[in-house]
Protein backbone atom coordinates (compact mmCIF):
# COMPACT_ATOMS: atom_id res chain seq x y z
CA UNK A 1 0.00 0.00 0.00
CA UNK A 2 1.41 3.73 -1.14
CA UNK A 3 1.97 6.16 1.03
CA UNK A 4 -0.63 8.11 0.16
CA UNK A 5 -3.02 5.83 0.72
CA UNK A 6 -2.15 4.76 3.96
CA UNK A 7 -2.63 8.83 4.76
CA UNK A 8 -5.79 9.36 2.77
CA UNK A 9 -7.75 6.42 4.79
CA UNK A 10 -5.99 7.66 7.91
CA UNK A 11 -7.10 11.40 7.39
CA UNK A 12 -11.35 9.56 6.62
CA UNK A 13 -10.78 8.38 9.82
CA UNK A 14 -9.43 11.23 11.98
CA UNK A 15 -11.97 13.23 13.69
CA UNK A 16 -12.56 17.23 12.95
CA UNK A 17 -10.07 19.16 14.91
CA UNK A 18 -7.32 16.37 15.44
CA UNK A 19 -4.05 16.90 13.19
CA UNK A 20 -1.98 14.92 12.08
CA UNK A 21 1.69 14.85 12.88
CA UNK A 22 3.17 12.19 10.42
CA UNK A 23 6.34 11.01 11.92
CA UNK A 24 9.21 10.77 9.62
CA UNK A 25 12.30 9.94 11.90
CA UNK A 26 14.50 7.61 10.81
CA UNK A 27 12.96 7.93 7.31
CA UNK A 28 14.16 9.21 3.94
CA UNK A 29 13.54 12.48 2.55
CA UNK A 30 11.99 10.50 -0.79
CA UNK A 31 9.14 9.20 1.84
CA UNK A 32 8.66 11.99 3.14
CA UNK A 33 7.78 13.51 -0.38
CA UNK A 34 5.79 11.20 -1.06
CA UNK A 35 3.48 12.11 1.99
CA UNK A 36 4.15 15.78 0.76
CA UNK A 37 2.46 15.19 -2.44
CA UNK A 38 -0.26 13.51 -1.27
CA UNK A 39 -0.72 16.82 1.33
CA UNK A 40 0.92 16.29 4.48
CA UNK A 41 3.23 19.07 5.93
CA UNK A 42 3.45 18.32 9.38
CA UNK A 43 6.25 16.23 10.22
CA UNK A 44 7.76 15.24 13.56
CA UNK A 45 11.38 14.18 14.09
CA UNK A 46 12.99 13.45 17.00
CA UNK A 47 16.88 13.80 16.10
CA UNK A 48 17.69 17.38 15.96
CA UNK A 49 20.55 16.88 12.99
CA UNK A 50 18.01 14.79 10.76
CA UNK A 51 15.79 17.48 11.05
CA UNK A 52 17.97 20.27 10.10
CA UNK A 53 19.58 17.97 7.20
CA UNK A 54 15.36 17.44 5.88
CA UNK A 55 15.00 21.24 6.80
CA UNK A 56 17.28 21.93 4.27
CA UNK A 57 16.55 19.48 1.61
CA UNK A 58 12.98 19.58 1.83
CA UNK A 59 10.04 22.18 0.77
CA UNK A 60 9.91 25.11 3.19
CA UNK A 61 6.30 25.10 3.63
CA UNK A 62 6.76 21.67 6.48
CA UNK A 63 5.93 22.60 9.87
CA UNK A 64 8.46 20.88 11.29
CA UNK A 65 7.61 19.66 15.07
CA UNK A 66 10.68 18.34 17.11
CA UNK A 67 8.95 15.00 19.50
CA UNK A 68 11.82 13.82 20.90
CA UNK A 69 13.92 14.63 23.66
CA UNK A 70 15.71 17.48 23.38
CA UNK A 71 19.08 17.87 24.77
CA UNK A 72 19.90 21.90 25.57
CA UNK A 73 23.47 21.66 23.39
CA UNK A 74 20.98 21.16 20.24
CA UNK A 75 18.30 23.75 20.33
CA UNK A 76 20.56 25.91 18.30
CA UNK A 77 20.24 23.66 15.57
CA UNK A 78 16.49 23.54 15.58
CA UNK A 79 15.87 27.27 16.99
CA UNK A 80 15.86 28.68 13.35
CA UNK A 81 13.02 26.80 11.53
CA UNK A 82 11.24 24.50 13.83
CA UNK A 83 7.26 24.88 14.12
CA UNK A 84 6.31 23.35 17.38
CA UNK A 85 8.95 21.53 20.05
CA UNK A 86 6.19 19.44 21.63
CA UNK A 87 8.72 17.28 23.90
CA UNK A 88 9.71 20.25 27.03
CA UNK A 89 10.49 18.57 29.75
CA UNK A 90 12.48 20.86 32.18
CA UNK A 91 12.95 23.98 33.11
CA UNK A 92 16.77 24.20 31.93
CA UNK A 93 14.82 23.26 28.23
CA UNK A 94 12.42 26.34 28.58
CA UNK A 95 15.16 28.85 29.62
CA UNK A 96 17.33 27.35 26.35
CA UNK A 97 14.31 27.56 24.36
CA UNK A 98 13.29 30.81 25.06
CA UNK A 99 16.95 32.27 24.62
CA UNK A 100 17.59 30.62 20.96
CA UNK A 101 14.38 31.75 19.64
CA UNK A 102 15.14 35.35 20.83
CA UNK A 103 18.20 35.41 19.42
CA UNK A 104 16.52 34.20 15.95
CA UNK A 105 14.32 36.67 16.07
CA UNK A 106 11.43 34.09 16.67
CA UNK A 107 8.88 32.98 19.76
CA UNK A 108 8.69 29.44 19.59
CA UNK A 109 5.72 27.64 20.20
CA UNK A 110 6.03 24.27 22.72
CA UNK A 111 4.02 21.72 24.63
CA UNK A 112 5.12 20.62 27.58
CA UNK A 113 5.88 16.78 27.83
CA UNK A 114 4.13 15.37 30.98
CA UNK A 115 5.53 11.91 32.57
CA UNK A 116 2.83 9.68 32.92
CA UNK A 117 3.50 6.20 31.89
CA UNK A 118 5.15 2.89 34.36
CA UNK A 119 8.37 2.92 31.88
CA UNK A 120 10.94 5.66 34.58
CA UNK A 121 12.71 5.49 30.97
CA UNK A 122 10.28 7.66 29.28
CA UNK A 123 10.77 11.66 29.56
CA UNK A 124 8.87 14.33 30.56
CA UNK A 125 7.53 16.23 33.23
CA UNK A 126 6.97 14.93 36.61
CA UNK A 127 3.21 16.59 37.21
CA UNK A 128 3.96 17.50 40.86
CA UNK A 129 6.93 19.43 39.92
CA UNK A 130 5.09 20.95 36.45
CA UNK A 131 2.11 22.35 39.19
CA UNK A 132 5.04 24.33 41.15
CA UNK A 133 6.64 25.76 37.83
CA UNK A 134 3.90 27.01 36.37
CA UNK A 135 2.31 28.35 39.72
CA UNK A 136 5.85 29.88 39.95
CA UNK A 137 4.57 32.71 37.44
CA UNK A 138 8.12 32.25 35.30
CA UNK A 139 6.66 31.79 31.84
CA UNK A 140 4.64 35.00 32.20
CA UNK A 141 8.29 36.22 31.42
CA UNK A 142 9.34 33.63 28.11
CA UNK A 143 8.67 36.31 25.23
CA UNK A 144 10.73 33.65 23.25
CA UNK A 145 7.95 31.10 24.00
CA UNK A 146 4.47 30.35 23.32
CA UNK A 147 3.17 27.40 25.63
CA UNK A 148 0.48 25.40 23.71
CA UNK A 149 -0.71 22.68 25.51
CA UNK A 150 0.70 19.16 26.11
CA UNK A 151 2.38 16.38 25.20
CA UNK A 152 2.36 12.80 26.53
CA UNK A 153 2.90 9.42 25.91
CA UNK A 154 0.66 6.47 27.53
CA UNK A 155 2.30 3.03 28.93
CA UNK A 156 3.34 0.74 26.02
CA UNK A 157 0.81 -2.35 27.08
CA UNK A 158 -1.91 -4.11 25.62
CA UNK A 159 -3.77 -3.46 28.72
CA UNK A 160 -6.20 -0.67 27.75
CA UNK A 161 -7.19 0.44 31.13
CA UNK A 162 -3.51 1.56 31.89
CA UNK A 163 -3.41 3.31 28.68
CA UNK A 164 -6.88 5.25 29.24
CA UNK A 165 -5.82 5.94 33.12
CA UNK A 166 -2.58 7.23 31.66
CA UNK A 167 -4.56 9.67 29.24
CA UNK A 168 -6.59 10.47 31.81
CA UNK A 169 -4.12 11.58 33.65
CA UNK A 170 -3.01 13.96 31.26
CA UNK A 171 -6.40 15.05 29.89
CA UNK A 172 -7.34 16.37 33.43
CA UNK A 173 -3.90 18.03 33.58
CA UNK A 174 -4.97 20.04 30.41
CA UNK A 175 -7.62 21.22 31.95
CA UNK A 176 -6.44 21.94 35.21
CA UNK A 177 -3.83 24.58 33.23
CA UNK A 178 -5.80 26.04 30.96
CA UNK A 179 -7.27 28.42 33.07
CA UNK A 180 -3.87 29.68 33.74
CA UNK A 181 -2.21 29.70 30.67
CA UNK A 182 -4.78 31.20 28.78
CA UNK A 183 -6.40 30.98 24.98
CA UNK A 184 -2.96 29.86 23.16
CA UNK A 185 -3.03 26.78 25.49
CA UNK A 186 -4.87 24.70 23.10
CA UNK A 187 -3.20 21.80 22.38
CA UNK A 188 -3.36 18.40 23.80
CA UNK A 189 -0.59 15.23 21.72
CA UNK A 190 -1.70 11.87 22.93
CA UNK A 191 -1.63 9.11 20.75
CA UNK A 192 0.32 6.94 18.51
CA UNK A 193 -0.15 4.53 15.39
CA UNK A 194 -1.54 1.61 18.09
CA UNK A 195 -3.47 3.71 20.57
CA UNK A 196 -4.40 6.95 18.53
CA UNK A 197 -8.15 6.27 18.87
CA UNK A 198 -8.46 5.85 22.40
CA UNK A 199 -6.35 9.11 22.81
CA UNK A 200 -9.00 11.16 20.58
CA UNK A 201 -11.58 9.88 22.89
CA UNK A 202 -9.59 11.59 26.20
CA UNK A 203 -9.57 14.99 24.07
CA UNK A 204 -6.12 14.64 22.00
CA UNK A 205 -6.03 17.79 19.30
CA UNK A 206 -3.10 16.39 17.77
CA UNK A 207 -1.70 12.40 16.84
CA UNK A 208 1.79 11.85 16.45
CA UNK A 209 1.33 8.62 13.52
CA UNK A 210 4.41 7.23 11.83
CA UNK A 211 4.08 3.44 11.67
CA UNK A 212 1.05 3.34 10.00
CA UNK A 213 1.96 5.84 7.06
CA UNK A 214 5.44 5.20 6.68
CA UNK A 215 5.91 1.89 7.45
CA UNK A 216 8.77 0.01 9.59
CA UNK A 217 11.48 2.61 10.10
CA UNK A 218 14.67 2.34 8.20
CA UNK A 219 17.08 2.69 10.99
Amino acid sequence: MSIATRLNELRATLPDGVTLVAVSKFHPAERLMEAYRAGQRIFGESRPQEMAAKHAELPEDIQWHMIGHLQTNKVKLIAPFAARIDSVDSERLIDEIDRQALRCGRCIDILLEVHVADEQTKSGWDIDELRAYIAAGTLSGKTGIRVRGLMSIATNTDDERIIRRDFSRVQELFNEFKPLLGSDFDTLSLGMSDDWPLAVEYGSTAVRIGTAIFGAREY
